[in-house]
């Protein structure tokens, strides 16, 4: 069933047609049986009251615009607050060939003293 907020004026008009018909044939039907049907007839018009959400759209769409406003003033500072960098400039945290070498020495010289001990581990 689509919400109340999507029907068209046409769509609602034909609603309430149905519904007062609906009312009108469980009257001659309480009539005939000689009972009444507002039992059955309650606990639809109960669930149809109760409200879900708890928020209208606009409070919904209003919500939303400060989210984005907020998100947009973020990223608006981050994106004038950095630099372009420069294709010239050197990699963060590169190390040179020689950097390279001079740990993976240490390191082996490490591993070469732990196993002429007879250590699997370091």
């Amino acid at each position: 069933m689509s919400s109340l907020h999507n029907l068209s004026v046409q769509q609602l008009n034909q609603a309430a047609n149905l519904k007062e018909q609906i009312v009108a044939l469980n009257k001659q039907l309480s009539q005939l049986l000689g009972s009444t049907t507002k039992a059955v007839a309650a606990p639809v018009a109960a669930k149809a009251a109760k409200k879900k959400g708890g928020m209208s759209a606009a409070a919904k769409a209003k919500i939303s615009a400060a989210a984005k406003a907020r998100w947009a003033k973020v990223k608006g500072a981050k994106a004038t607050a950095k630099p372009e960098a420069s294709p010239t400039s050197k990699k963060k945290g590169a190390l040179s060939a020689a950097a390279r070498a001079k740990i993976s020495a240490a390191a082996k010289a490490r591993w070469a003293k732990a196993k002429a001990a007879g250590k699997s581990k370091l």
